[in-house]
């Protein structure tokens, strides 16, 4: 379903229809990229997105919608490189109304009875992928219904997903929740029928807004589990350095095949057992980064610590891109390609981010 073939995600760029977006995505057949695995593990990155569509000749008035929903993701890393470890909790204010701390059996069993929802989570097991709408059902089913706080179900879709961003994931998960907006968010049986193309009726979603004020038990999502989350990482082989050449570092985020390489390095994609045992991920997340990495030329792995790794390495400088979870490494940080590079710092809404956003263009 996601190809790992750098020239090949180009290709799915260039066949971008930004308007067509504009007016579809939130339907589950709508026109969306499916790009965000590749800019979640760094291999593309939203300015490169945004940059190849406008030299095409749109106006960004005439793409607004497409260029918001790449500037979402930047927003929600600049509030991780500032809040740092405060996302893993309710950022804004309490979620309300929580009365447990696990999630529904019925999410993780894709058996709500709601048909949009559990088909949309088969998929997520099948191929690591669900359309943003249906998160945000899930995520409203999971704490807005159900009540279970955020956290524990975020770190189970983020777990699945081939686009694994924790700061996309557990911001969007608390904006559902009302712990990172000012309302929570609910979607009833005619919206998810609207966007997913279903016919369902007589289900618990099934009513007006008004009635969600006022909710009583769902006897589907009764019963609570707590999933168990753990990553298996790959057996590789020794490392091989040239003690006189420096030393590129990519890890889980950052799989740039293009970064740096004008440069004679040895180039190592670190991938540390303490960040996986934090954002645990499943194997089929670690096997498409397996892959995706292959895009790297001459790309060693090592599977330890980077301090371990840092002793291993003769060879210095060390470089490395920018990251919320880098903040361990030492060498040469390297600024990541952001959409507006200018544009840096808390901004308590994506409002305030994109007001600031929009009064520069893609070259500031």
């Amino acid at each position: 379903m996601f190809t790992t073939n750098y020239q090949e995600i180009l290709t799915l760029i260039d066949q971008i229809d930004p308007v067509a977006y504009g007016k579809t995505r939130n339907y589950t057949d709508g026109a969306v990229t499916r790009l965000s695995p590749y800019i979640s593990r760094g291999v593309i990155s939203t300015r490169m997105i945004a940059s190849t569509i406008l030299k095409k000749g749109y106006d960004p008035s005439q793409i607004e919608s497409f260029l918001k929903e790449l500037a979402w993701r930047d927003y929600f890393q600049q509030v991780w490189i500032e809040k740092g470890n405060e996302i893993d909790q309710d950022l804004k204010q309490p979620q309300p109304k929580v009365s447990n701390y696990q999630m529904p059996l019925a999410i993780t069993t894709h058996s709500t009875t709601i048909e949009a929802v559990d088909y949309a989570i088969s998929q997520l097991y099948s191929h690591g992928y669900m359309h943003n709408h249906i998160r945000m059902y899930t995520a409203s089913i999971c704490c807005n219904l159900r009540n279970s706080h955020w956290l524990k179900p975020a770190k189970w879709m983020y777990y699945h997903l081939l686009d694994a961003d924790w700061a996309s994931n557990a911001l969007s998960w608390q904006w559902v929740a009302g712990s990172f907006s000012n309302k929570k968010y609910f979607a009833n049986q005619e919206n998810i029928n609207k966007f997913c193309k279903t016919n369902q009726t007589h289900t618990f979603l099934d009513g007006p807004y008004e009635a969600f004020e006022h909710f009583s038990e769902v006897a589907e999502l009764n019963e609570l589990t707590t999933p168990s989350l753990k990553t298996k990482l790959p057996e590789v082989g020794a490392l091989q350095i040239n003690e006189n050449l420096p030393t590129c570092i990519y890890n889980f985020y950052n799989l740039d095949n293009l970064w740096l390489n004008e440069l004679d390095a040895n180039r190592i994609l670190l991938l540390a057992p303490s960040f996986f045992e934090k954002y645990p991920v499943s194997n089929k997340t670690i096997d498409f980064v397996m892959q995706l990495a292959t895009n790297i030329k001459n790309i060693q792995y090592y599977v330890g610590e980077f301090e371990t790794l840092e002793k291993l390495i003769a060879a210095k400088p060390i470089h490395y891109k920018e990251h919320p979870t880098n903040v361990q490494y030492r060498g040469n940080e390297h600024q990541r390609d952001w959409m507006f590079k200018e544009v840096k710092g808390y901004f308590p809404s994506f409002f305030a981010y994109w007001k600031t956003c929009s009064k520069l263009s893609l070259d500031a």
